[in-house]
């Protein structure tokens, strides 16, 4: 059916209802919105080439400008930059080049590499194109299959979890980051009312090893040993003990630090401010958020490499171990590191493109965004070990004892690397300004998810006109939920949600995406689809990846998960086992997401036979497909066929009777005066 005034040539529709509906309709402000015109027609009226149609698609309500609506990034700038934010985050600075480290170094990106390439780009680019062919977030998307809608509700769940924990982290590096504003960093020496005997600090005693064995105090060996082992830094103490004043268990809350309540309060006023007009501000504010970070990793990367030593850490980031190659270790945790870091099943990448214009090559984007992360991942692992490898030379010890990750990497091993340098308090401010630009990108995103997910599915005008106070709204329940985190355990607790709210879940509901989108839609579909919205279908390696390669690795990373499975730690804690049951349920809980909505929505399906109504509630909902109407062609073009059961009766349209909205490029919209 063509769209515009010449679909209307196909149909006349003789009924009372429809002539007075068409009659009832307002012309007034057409140029922005559309009018509805009752349950059996609809006139849509859009810009300046206002176009009628009568549509029986969507029966119940008017096809709307669905950009006007929910609005689109004012350039593709803006997108890529927002998604490489999302993307790039701190697992990149504290855990990948720790992993390279640990699993053979220039060995493990031979495995990296194989990863990104079969699995991590065709799944990037699967949800990009997803969001962008419906315009709808995580849970809108799922029209495509609604049986299977609860997947869009465990990536709401996944995202709640990590934008709770994740700003906790981002506020501990604004507190960091404000007490770097002093001539002499807080952690630098142990004379400090929070420090212990044990504390020995690098500037005091250039060569520790020594210092901590004085002959004269030693009566063996073992002795020695055990003051050596002993030695904690200023840095860490200053973790322990003064900004988290750690508890001794995960169910001794103690008290909340107001010092980090008050940090992730302004980490939660920050994300609204910046979120709080939508995408219309975020994407401002990503052009620095996104870009600076590399500015800082360039600074620290040649302050880094010029110093003494910082070859030596290098060396041991990039060293192959061909021998490593061959354990399944490292392929998985390839595989993993691959998965998390692309931000893939969250749904943060299905939200931000459904922002993009229809008709945007999103295929280039995912490449590009993917390549970007990886190459971030590498690049700030040289940041890392120049810097470690120099502060291992000044203690004279092996750089795998001052190699951490996590935590431990950004708040004890860097900043205590970073009181060797001069100007140190310069050297932290940009460490940790970079920390926090990197995580307010990905918190961004996660809570656009949660306020897209919300407004679309509500989807009335209403809740459109008062986006920015669901914003609020979820921003400050975020606030209110972090407010453990801020405790004497939440330190135990961060790290419980890291281990468990985003891991085999993740891999479950991606496994689960790839076999609904490819198998129950249809492979053949989907890429007509793509071809309909990008011009071309994806390429065969893409079609390969997204039916067999795709869903394989991902099924052998779960499976690998359950292997490596190992009781979660904390230094030398070790977590109950009930603590470890709270963190299964967690993860669960947005897995069972998918089963229980399956089984609401298979009971409430018409059919007569089981298998009929299994085929009805996975077939696609009637208003799957482009949001706009322009872009509705093909199988997706709006039709009303005839149907005597709706007492309508239906006749080849004359066009010399039709009522058709004329507009002029300058005059005001009428109508022919026609009788249908």
């Amino acid at each position: 059916m063509e769209q515009g005034a010449e679909g209307l040539n196909q149909w006349h529709v003789a009924s009372a209802p429809v002539h007075r509906a068409l009659e009832a309709c307002s012309l007034k402000g057409a140029r922005k919105k559309a009018c509805e015109c009752g349950p059996d027609a609809t006139i849509i009226m859009v810009g300046k080439g206002a176009k009628g149609m009568l549509n029986g698609a969507m029966p119940n309500e008017a096809i709307k400008d669905h950009s006007l609506q929910r609005g689109n990034w004012g350039n593709q700038i803006e997108f890529v930059l927002t998604s490489v934010g999302y993307a790039v985050g701190l697992g990149n600075v504290w855990r990948f080049p720790y992993l390279c480290y640990r699993n053979g170094g220039g060995a493990f990106l031979i495995p990296y590499f194989i990863m990104v390439t079969f699995c991590g780009i065709p799944v990037f680019f699967m949800e990009l194109s997803f969001g962008q062919f419906a315009s709808q977030g995580c849970l809108g998307v799922w029209r495509i299959s609604p049986m299977f809608k609860g997947v869009g509700y465990g990536m709401i769940v996944v995202s709640t979890y990590i934008g709770i924990y994740y700003n906790m982290v981002v506020s501990i590096a604004f507190y960091y980051f404000f007490s770097s504003l002093t001539s002499v960093l807080p952690w630098t020496y142990c004379d400090n009312p929070w420090n212990t005997p044990d504390c020995v600090s690098v500037l005091d005693n250039p060569n520790i090893t020594k210092s901590v064995q004085p002959p004269a105090l030693l009566g063996n060996v073992s002795q020695a040993l055990n003051l050596t082992l002993q030695r904690t830094s200023p840095s860490e103490e200053y973790w322990k003990f003064y900004v988290l004043k750690m508890s001794d268990d995960i169910g001794n809350f103690g008290e909340v630090q107001v010092h980090l309540l008050s940090c992730l309060f302004v980490s939660w006023v920050v994300v609204f401010l910046c979120l709080m007009q939508g995408i219309r501000t975020s994407g401002k504010v990503v052009y620095f958020t996104a870009t600076f970070p590399y500015v800082v990793l360039t600074i620290l990367f040649f302050r880094g490499v010029t110093l003494e030593g910082a070859s030596t850490g290098i060396k041991y980031y990039l060293t192959p171990q061909w021998d490593k190659i061959l354990e399944a270790k490292v392929w998985g945790d390839a595989a993993s590191q691959i998965f998390y870091s692309l931000g893939c099943a969250w749904g943060g990448l299905i939200t931000m493109a459904s922002y993009n214009k229809f008709h945007n090559n999103c295929y280039r984007d995912s490449v590009v965004i993917s390549i970007t992360n990886c190459a971030t991942s590498i690049y700030a692992g040289f940041v890392i070990f120049s810097i470690l490898g120099f502060m291992a030379n000044h203690l004279g010890e092996d750089v795998s004892s001052v190699a951490e990750h996590g935590p431990g990497l950004a708040f004890v091993a860097y900043p205590e690397a970073l009181t060797l340098l001069p100007i140190a308090p310069l050297w932290s401010l940009l460490f940790f300004f970079m920390l926090i630009l990197m995580g307010l990108g990905t918190q961004f995103c996660l809570l656009e998810t949660l306020v897209t997910a919300l407004v679309d599915e509500v989807g009335n005008e209403w809740i459109l006109q008062r986006k920015s106070y669901v914003t609020l709204g979820i921003a400050v329940a975020g606030f209110l939920l972090g407010i453990p985190l801020t405790s004497q355990a939440g330190i135990y607790w961060l790290l419980l949600m890291d281990n468990y709210a985003a891991s085999f879940s993740l891999v479950i509901i991606s496994c689960i995406m790839c076999v609904c989108i490819m198998y129950i839609y249809g492979h053949q579909n989907y890429f007509q689809d793509i071809q309909m919205m990008l011009g071309f279908p994806p390429p065969l390696f893409f079609q390969i990846c997204w039916r067999v390669i795709s869903p394989a690795i991902i099924f052998l990373i779960l499976i690998f998960l359950v292997i490596q499975y190992e009781t979660i730690t904390y230094n030398e804690y070790q977590y109950p086992s009930w603590a470890e049951a709270i963190g299964f349920l967690m993860a669960l809980s947005s897995v069972i997401c998918i089963p229980f909505y399956a089984l609401f929505y298979f009971r409430i399906t018409d059919g007569d036979t089981f298998l009929q109504r299994l085929k009805n509630s996975t077939k696609p909902s009637g208003d799957w497909g482009p949001a706009l109407l322009e872009h509705r062609t093909g199988r997706y073009a709006p039709t009303i066929p005839p149907s005597p059961e709706d007492g309508l009766e239906f006749q080849p349209l004359d066009p010399d009777k039709a009522q058709i909205p004329m507009v002029g490029s300058n005059d005001p919209i009428r109508l022919q005066d026609s009788q249908m």
